[in-house]
C-alpha cells in the first residue's frame, strides 16, 4: 500500500457526497494523496461512508463494511474508519459487531478523526469546487444548504439522524457556490433533506426563491437544479423565479410519497389529497414544460388495496417525467415504530412496487417518444462505450435517463460542454441522439 494515500468510499445520497468532499478537502489540505474510488479497496486508510436510511441501505453499508474488513485483514488496507448514517444511528451496536473497525464516527463528528491522525483542521473554503477535492466531473456539483429536518413524517429515520433543520446562512451560500463556478462548474445541484423549509430556522420566511433568484446572478451557473422539495407549504413564489430565470432548470424533485388520503394522514404528512393535486396543477401552470420527479412509497402501515388502487390511478393521470420508489422499511425509534405494526405483507409490498414501476416504465416509454425529432440542450458527462453521453435540461445525474449520442468519425463531444442534440430514437429510461447541424 501507498504512504500517505487513503481512499474515501461513500454510499446512500447525494448529500453523503457533500460530506464526503469536506472530508477529502481536510485531507487534501494536510497533505494527503486522495482518492474516491469503492473499486480499488486499498490505501494507508480507508474512510467509508455509509447510509442508514432504510433496511437495504442498512445493509448495503454492514455488506461493505465487512469487505473492507476483510481487505485488512489481507493487508490490502492499513487502518478502516466508518463515518455516517449508519453508524450515527447505530454506533454502539457496529463497535460492538464490527469491532475490527478502528473507530467510528457519526455524520457530524468526522472532524475528530482529523484529531486520532495528529492532522489539523482548516477553513476549507479554499480548495471547494477545486477538481481533486470533488466526488462528481467538475462540470457540476451539489452544493447543501441546510441540515437536519423538521417534519415528522411516520416512516422517515432522517430526523432521528440529522437532528433539526438547520439552514446555512445565505452569503455563505452565495460565497460557496461563486466559487465553484470559479472553478469551472456549471451545473449547481441544490440539495437539503427539505429545501422547502430553507430559511425559516433564522428567524424569517421561507427564504428559498430568494437564495435561487441570488444565485441565479452568478456568472458561470448555466443550469441551477433543485431537490428534494416537500409538498406541505410549497413557497409558491419559487415558481415565478423559476419561470423568469433561464438557467434554473424547468426540473423538481418533489417526493409526494402517496395520494390516498387515508395514506397522506398515516404518514402524518400534514397535506390532503385534494391540496397535492391543487399544488401540482399549480406548478405545471405556471412553468409550462417543467419535469416532475416524484418519490412514492408501497406497503406503509395499514395500506389497504383501494390506496393502492388510488396511487396507481395518480401515477396514471399524473404522467410524471421522472419516477423513483421503494418499499416500506420499519424503522426504530419511528412514529411507525411506535404506533403501527409492519402489517402489509414483505411480498404483497414487492408485487405493488414492481406493479407501479411497471406503469412508469411505460409512461416513461410514452414521454420519451414524443421527444424524438425535437432538439434539447445537452451537457455531456462522459464519453463511454463509443457514445458521448449526456443529460437534458430535464435530468439529473445519477438518477434520471440519458442521451446516448452517436459520435461522427473520430470526434467526441467534449465533456462539461452544451450541444444541440436532435433525438433520433428512446427506450423507455434513455434517449438516442445526434449533433444538430
Amino acid at each position: 500500500m501507498r504512504k500517505n494515500e487513503i481512499n474515501v468510499i461513500t454510499l446512500g445520497c447525494s448529500k453523503n457526497l457533500v460530506d464526503s468532499e469536506s472530508l477529502i478537502r481536510q485531507f487534501l489540505a494536510n497533505g494527503y494523496r486522495v482518492k474516491h474510488n469503492p473499486e480499488q479497496i486499498r490505501g494507508e486508510i480507508v474512510v467509508l461512508n455509509t447510509c442508514g436510511f432504510i433496511a437495504d441501505a442498512q445493509q448495503e453499508s454492514i455488506d461493505m463494511i465487512l469487505n473492507l474488513v476483510e481487505a485488512k485483514k489481507r493487508g490490502t488496507i492499513g487502518s478502516l474508519y466508518v463515518m455516517g448514517c449508519l453508524s450515527e444511528r447505530f454506533r454502539e451496536d457496529l463497535k460492538n459487531e464490527i469491532p475490527e473497525v478502528d473507530a467510528y464516527y457519526g455524520k457530524f463528528d468526522w472532524k475528530h478523526l482529523l484529531e486520532l491522525l495528529g492532522k489539523s483542521y482548516y477553513n476549507d473554503t479554499r480548495l471547494i469546487g477545486a477538481p481533486e477535492a470533488l466526488t462528481t466531473p467538475s462540470h457540476y456539483a451539489y452544493l447543501k444548504i441546510s441540515e437536519g429536518c423538521d417534519r415528522h413524517c411516520s416512516y422517515c429515520a432522517i430526523p432521528i439522524i440529522t437532528g433539526k433543520h438547520k439552514s446555512r446562512p445565505m452569503d455563505e451560500i452565495v460565497a460557496e457556490a461563486k466559487r465553484l463556478s470559479e472553478r469551472g462548474v456549471k451545473e449547481l445541484l441544490l440539495i437539503a433533506q427539505d429545501l422547502t423549509y430553507y430559511g425559516v430556522d433564522l428567524g424569517k420566511q421561507q427564504l428559498l426563491p430568494e437564495l435561487v433568484e441570488r444565485l441565479s446572478d452568478i456568472r458561470g451557473l448555466e443550469w441551477i437544479r433543485l431537490h428534494y422539495a416537500y409538498p406541505t407549504h410549497f413557497p409558491l413564489d419559487l415558481l415565478r423565479v423559476m419561470r423568469e430565470c433561464d438557467n434554473v432548470c424547468k426540473y423538481l424533485d418533489i417526493a409526494l410519497q402517496h395520494i390516498s388520503d387515508h395514506m397522506l394522514q398515516k404518514m402524518c404528512r400534514n397535506i390532503s389529497k385534494q391540496e397535492t393535486l391543487d399544488l401540482l396543477a399549480q406548478i405545471r401552470a405556471e412553468v409550462p414544460g417543467i419535469a416532475l420527479r416524484t418519490t412514492l412509497m408501497t406497503g406503509h402501515p395499514d395500506e389497504t388495496e383501494q390506496d393502492f388502487v388510488e396511487l396507481m390511478e395518480f401515477v396514471r393521470t399524473q404522467h410524471f417525467e421522472r419516477l423513483g420508489a421503494f418499499v416500506y422499511s420499519h424503522e426504530q425509534g419511528t412514529y411507525c415504530d411506535r404506533h403501527y405494526t409492519d402489517n402489509v405483507p414483505a411480498m404483497l409490498k414487492q408485487a405493488r412496487l414492481d406493479e407501479l414501476m411497471a406503469l412508469q416504465e411505460q409512461i416513461a416509454g410514452e414521454l420519451n417518444q414524443a421527444k424524438v425529432g425535437q432538439t434539447f440542450r445537452v451537457i455531456i458527462d462522459r464519453n463511454e462505450d463509443g457514445y458521448d453521453v449526456g443529460r437534458t435540461e430535464f435530468d439529473s445525474p445519477e438518477v434520471d435517463q440519458e442521451v446516448l449520442i452517436n459520435p461522427e468519425g473520430s470526434t467526441r463531444l467534449q465533456r462539461g460542454e452544451f450541444y444541440p442534440i436532435e433525438i433520433t430514437g428512446c427506450g423507455s429510461f434513455d434517449l438516442l441522439g445526434k449533433l444538430k447541424k
